[in-house]
């Protein structure tokens, strides 16, 4: 039995307790507002009378929100809901105005960075927990397809993808508003060979690249081993990049293309308007500037249905979405796609030359259980899950970090991004953290131009543990240190 399983276990038993299930109702009428802060709790004595429980199980309870923050004992008083502070959120980036060529310091990259200290708690890397999938299943239709028809393993595969698999990912579309067929599906391995692919077929050595600012560092060390240069435009961590600054930015026809996830980015965890996603659309369109989009963390939404991609409002075939089904499924096939658009057959051509095709038997995997009706209630599942983490992270960090932080609490995915006072490095600030067997990604890594050194991204894709409420309060600590030793 690991670690995950025996914590899982722990959590549950703790979870079935009278005293915890007491302390979540409490928590839930704070959060709602119903107790207010400064408001007094019912004395252990009236709580206990009242519900009928030990007064060892009211102040277990008590203990539980106290632990939690959210409440404070006062001596000779009693347990009061304490205050808790909603941080400011970052405002519209402010990146150089001028292209860059993209140099990423191997030193900063998670991998380097993971293998430095045995981590306790890692906020580093985007991935999510592997208990938030559903493994045995998979494993299972794997077994089947492997026994149904064993020849499948010695079978390449189409370079295009398996046609099941196709089916099913352009049927998806229609969730969107996608007018999308199975031809226009290309397999990939993962998102990044698509993002690869889908800039090779439309850009060469010294062109410029537009790119929200902060980025993720993926995209730099891609744009980098292209010898491609990197222009940062304006971006607000709520609503995305500025259209007005891109419009500016590519007047002049220096752009030769442009990346952009604009349904919860990584880093920000910004969500582009629909009225937005359309501007820019008929912006690159008219100026004949191709849009690559990342819609990785486009099923992420919290509540309600997923946002539109900007794919939705293309009518010329001059957008190149790229989505994967490795950060919501099943991280170890790989299994990516790409719509090429008026693109595709280049891209095709280049997924030939690079690696033929992408694993038949895994693919074929997945199209089995999209086709067994269980992916729906995966993602449900697994949105859930991350909208709880997040939650729980930003709770911490609003009531552990400096009180001049600057907090996005995103509407999906299950990336933080944080700015702290300018005094603080997050660089040293994170070789500090190694030491404690703590991680996080210093905002640098998210800028060819070196900015956001006072930024940091927080991953919360493990549930929520004392042991991550410690490290977010020892984080705070430290950043609250290094501001105090400016002054």
């Amino acid at each position: 039995m690991n670690d995950l399983t025996l914590l899982d276990q722990s959590q549950r038993k703790k979870s079935e307790t009278l005293y915890f299930q007491l302390a979540e109702e409490l928590a839930q009428a704070i959060h709602a507002g119903l107790l207010r802060a400064g408001e007094k709790l019912p004395s252990i004595r009236k709580l206990s009378s009242e519900r009928h429980l030990s007064l060892s199980t009211i102040m277990e309870a008590y203990r539980e929100l106290e632990d939690r923050g959210l409440v404070e004992a006062r001596p000779q008083s009693g347990f009061y809901v304490r205050a808790i502070r909603h941080l400011a959120s970052p405002e519209l980036t402010k990146p150089p105005k001028r292209p860059s060529h993209v140099v990423i310091d191997p030193l900063l990259t998670p991998s380097v960075l993971a293998r430095i200290n045995a981590l306790k708690v890692d906020f580093g890397l985007a991935i999510l927990s592997p208990k938030l999938f559903p493994n045995q299943q998979i494993q299972r239709i794997l077994s089947q397809v492997t026994r149904n028809d064993p020849d499948m393993i010695a079978d390449y595969g189409e370079p295009l993808g398996d046609i099941q698999l196709r089916r099913q990912i352009a049927r998806r579309s229609l969730t969107w508003g996608g007018q999308i067929e199975a031809d226009d599906v290309l397999i990939t391995h993962g998102a990044i060979e698509g993002l690869n692919l889908c800039l090779r077929a439309v850009t060469k050595p010294g062109d410029v690249v537009a790119i929200e600012s902060p980025a993720y560092f993926g995209l730099l060390q891609i744009l980098e081993s292209f010898k491609l240069k990197a222009l940062e435009i304006p971006t607000h961590p709520k609503t995305g990049i500025s259209i007005e600054a891109l419009e500016l930015a590519s007047r002049n026809g220096a752009v030769t293309a442009c990346v952009l996830l604009p349904n919860y980015s990584n880093p920000c965890g910004s969500l582009m308007p629909d009225e937005n996603k359309k501007k820019l659309v008929e912006l690159l369109e008219q100026r004949n500037i191709p849009l690559i989009e990342d819609d990785i963390y486009g099923e992420f939404c919290y509540q309600g249905d997923r946002p539109r991609p900007a794919k939705a409002y293309d009518q010329t075939g001059n957008v190149m979405l790229i989505a994967s089904f490795t950060k919501l499924l099943a991280p170890a096939f790989r299994i990516g796609w790409v719509f090429g658009g008026r693109w595709q057959k280049q891209i095709e051509q280049l997924k030939f030359i690079n690696t033929y095709s992408t694993s038949l038997v895994l693919q074929r995997t997945i199209a089995h259980f999209l086709e067994s009706g269980g992916y729906d209630h995966h993602l449900r599942r697994l949105r859930k899950h991350c909208a709880e983490q997040v939650n729980d992270a930003v709770d911490a960090i609003q009531r552990f970090f400096p009180a001049d932080t600057r907090l996005h609490v995103p509407q999906g995915g299950y990336v933080l991004w944080l700015e702290l006072n300018e005094k603080v490095d997050t660089l040293q600030l994170l070789q500090q953290a190694l030491t404690e067997g703590i991680s996080f990604t210093p905002g640098v890594m998210f800028s060819p131009s070196q900015s956001y050194r006072n930024c940091l991204r927080i991953c919360c894709g493990e549930p929520w543990t004392v042991k991550h409420e410690k490290a977010i309060e020892r984080l705070g600590q430290m950043a609250q240190a290094y501001i105090n030793q400016a002054v």
